[in-house]
């Protein structure tokens, strides 16, 4: 099986993380989000379920401790050599034999940064770890350290990112044509999966999100589902997905009678991201992209229904979601740089009348602006 990208993007990737932990005063990482280990070896599984962990040194030594079923995953998908198994067994500690495999690369008495905000360590995992290594050599948490990283996308992967993008193009579309009065949901999934399927791409990080009627204004997957009726609402949410990069997108479409009201949402939500799109900029911090949603919806006399964050980093992530590193909430100080990929969503509700308009897409920032990946228009849509 081909890898992804080429070594040599691999080898710059692990050099990007090796001066980032020195420039933290760290010898070596262990990780445990399955993205980081994806980004900088290729690694491809679901098997942070259970305990594994990527080591990477300094000095460029790596070295992965997983289970069993993942060492052919791990020698096909991976650049990593130096892999590891950990024995399935009545009072296993894995977190013990991850101390003796590091007894090779002499981290005792070395500062040691761990991913602790990941996925794949429980928290009886984590505390598991503390105890195996207390002591023995000083544990820092380095948890957004990779993601600082991941969040710049090369030209390689940005490749990928545009490919996901055409993909949830793909996906829209095939869900505009079965958009009508009596279409049962579970159809409309259907097609929207197949569109991506079809394209060449993969499984999405989490459940598309769809719910019309009274569900329209839900913005979580839930598992029941309805026929569309005469009048009704369908708010989508969905990723195109390929080799694990994200372009997500996010509609309210429209059956029968259109109520004023809900003419009116979907005027502040495009002026919305209108006002977003020009404020993701090179040099601008994220909170003014947030500003710029409230701005426009508050003054039309919507703050009742929007929401206090309004999009996120997209990527290469992992189930159980698809959101990435950082969010666009008022205030945050991160600053936007060329590279950076991420999803606006005007998500509007108006609980007392039971409307919805959220209209979403993905957008790169570009050396003096930003550029919107989806060639779908943010028009108003009725069937």
């Amino acid at each position: 099986m081909p890898l992804h990208f080429a070594t040599e993007e691999y080898a710059a990737r692990r050099a990007k993380a090796i001066a980032a932990m020195e420039a933290a005063g760290l010898d070596g990482m262990l990780m445990f989000r399955q993205e980081s280990m994806y980004y900088l070896t290729g690694y491809d599984t679901f098997g942070y379920v259970f305990f594994q962990c990527l080591y990477l040194g300094v000095d460029g030594h790596m070295m992965l401790l997983t289970r069993a079923p993942d060492l052919r995953q791990a020698q096909q998908t991976s650049v990593i050599q130096d892999i590891r198994i950990w024995v399935d067994r009545d009072g296993a500690n894995p977190a013990l034999e991850l101390k003796d495999a590091l007894v090779d690369f002499d981290v005792a008495g070395k500062k040691i940064g761990v991913e602790w905000e990941a996925y794949g360590l429980t928290a009886r995992n984590g505390q598991r770890l503390s105890a195996a290594l207390e002591g023995w050599c000083t544990l820092t948490d380095a948890s957004d350290l990779i993601s600082r990283l991941r969040i710049i996308k090369s030209s390689a992967e940005l490749v990928y990112v545009r490919r996901a993008a055409k993909l949830a193009d793909d996906a829209l579309t095939a869900a505009e044509k079965l958009t009508h009065a009596g279409t049962f949901e579970g159809d409309i999934l259907a097609a929207m999966h197949g569109a991506i399927y079809k394209g060449g791409g993969d499984d999405p990080a989490n459940e598309f999100i769809i719910g019309s009627g009274p569900q329209a204004l839900l913005c979580r997957y839930q598992s029941a589902r309805r026929h569309l009726s005469e009048d009704d609402q369908l708010t989508l949410e969905w990723a195109g997905v390929y080799h694990h990069y994200h372009a997500a997108m996010m509609r309210t479409l429209l059956v029968g009678r259109v109520p004023d009201r809900q003419r009116e949402m979907h005027e502040a939500t495009v002026a919305a991201m209108e006002a977003c799109v020009e404020a993701v900029k090179p040099g601008n911090p994220m909170g003014q992209v947030f500003d710029a949603y409230a701005g426009v919806l508050d003054k039309r006399g919507f703050r009742e229904g929007r929401l206090n964050a309004c999009g996120y980093g997209m990527g290469t992530t992992f189930a159980p979601n698809w959101m990435d590193w950082p969010m666009f909430y008022t205030g945050n100080p991160v600053i936007m740089q060329p590279g950076m990929v991420f999803f606006l969503h005007m998500i509007l509700y108006d609980d007392v009348h039971g409307l919805a308009m959220a209209p979403g897409q993905s957008v790169l920032v570009t050396a003096d602006g930003c550029e919107v990946l989806s060639r779908k228009p943010l028009d108003l849509f009725v069937r």
